[in-house]
């Protein structure tokens, strides 16, 4: 289920000269065509005793097991994995060309007014948020 994994594969990585192990998975990940999956540590968890290393893998062209490089974190001793413990989250993404523009300047009155209004009503009300603010799902 673990072995050693390539550096060249984590080249430049902040957790460098740390080895890198690799947790093995044994399902193939496919998702339809112009789909990738970005796989990375899952979030909102406790601390492991080891960090997945994140990755974007083109799973609709790349039919091979895909496995999960990850560092050891903790100090040197026998750690147990329990059982269901997740290793890693994925998110499939379509890819495609998007043209985005972003602007970079100084904050406007009318911006600055918006954006404490926003802060003020999200403080004042409970699931303000929630309620006014996020897109429909």
């Amino acid at each position: 289920m673990v072995s050693n994994h390539g550096a060249h594969q984590v080249a430049g990585n902040p957790k460098e000269p740390a080895p890198p192990c690799k947790f093995h998975n044994y399902w193939s990940i496919r998702t339809p065509p112009g789909w990738s999956c970005l796989f990375l540590p899952p979030l909102n968890r406790p601390a492991q005793p080891f960090e997945c290393v994140a990755g974007i893998v083109d799973t609709d062209t790349y039919a091979a097991h895909i496995h999960f490089p990850f560092f050891a974190t903790a100090p040197d001793g026998l750690y147990v994995i329990e059982k269901a413990t997740p290793l890693v989250q994925v998110i499939p993404f379509r890819r495609e060309d998007s043209a985005l523009k972003a602007e970079i300047g100084a904050e406007t009155g009318a911006e600055a007014t918006e954006r404490e209004t926003v802060y003020r009503n999200t403080i004042a009300s409970e699931g303000w948020y929630r309620k006014w603010a996020r897109a429909a799902r």
